[in-house]
């Protein structure tokens, strides 16, 4: 039965991939999602530059009816962070995901931390491009999947151009937008401790799941929880204003 407060609000959700990644690994909350009547979009992100991910994300907004919620996973919080300043996006929800401010880019944000495990599994191709290796997926991206669900990931990865967590952000949206963070408490590709800070710097409405950095995948009821709770907030405040 759709919810009546989302039928209201008629809002999208456009859901963003992170790098090493595709839409599909939004397919468990997205088929959730649907059983409650709202409308969700997957966007298919080229991972070759924040610009061209934000232009991306930009095409599905403009294709959306209504209000939109932004969802980011891991890269993409810094994508969602940029393409959220269009007027349609009336709420952010960063899972396990980066949160730069203006002026600033993901590398900015790890300046003088030692890599995390996942990070030590990251291997560069001679045209600059990341990949992690299977190892890396199975044992620090995905480690909570079922091992045959986390050998499709390692296989289906989207290879991510290093010079996109070089590009530095022109807007904050967090700032002026509200916005729900979902720390990873098991992840070892961003420092649980590093998502905190972030998701205290935002002030956003802060939820831990025991979970590694695909929460979205091996905890899609959490997550979409969440992004549940953030479409009814927005629901709240357009039918107060």
């Amino acid at each position: 039965m759709p919810d009546a407060s989302v039928a209201l609000l008629a809002a999208t959700v456009i859901l963003v991939h992170g790098a090493w990644a595709d839409g599909s690994s939004w397919s468990k909350v997205i088929s959730r999602l649907q059983e409650k009547g709202v409308e969700a979009v997957a966007v298919q992100n080229p991972l070759t530059s924040l610009n061209d991910d934000v232009a991306a994300v930009d095409r599905a907004i403009a294709a959306a009816k209504g209000p939109v919620v932004l969802v980011g996973h891991s890269w993409a919080g810094a994508v969602i962070t940029q393409a959220g300043g269009d007027p349609k996006v009336k709420a952010l929800v960063y899972v396990a995901a980066f949160a730069p401010d203006a002026g600033m880019s993901v590398n900015d944000l790890g300046k003088g931390a030692p890599p995390t495990p996942g990070l030590k599994e990251v291997v560069a191709d001679p045209s600059g491009f990341l990949t992690i290796t299977k190892k890396g997926i199975m044992e620090d991206f995905a480690q909570d999947l079922p091992k045959t669900e986390s050998a499709v990931l390692a296989a289906t990865q989207g290879p991510t151009a290093a010079k996109a967590f070089d590009d530095k952000l022109t807007i904050a949206a967090w700032h002026e937008k509200p916005s729900w963070y979902v720390v990873s408490k098991q992840d070892r590709m961003i420092d649980p401790n590093g998502e905190r800070a972030m998701a205290k710097a935002m002030k956003a409405h802060t939820t831990e799941v025991d979970a590694s950095h695909v929460s979205m995948l091996s905890r899609p009821d959490a997550i979409t929880a969440i992004i549940m709770e953030a479409i009814q907030s927005v629901s709240k405040s357009s039918m107060a204003n």
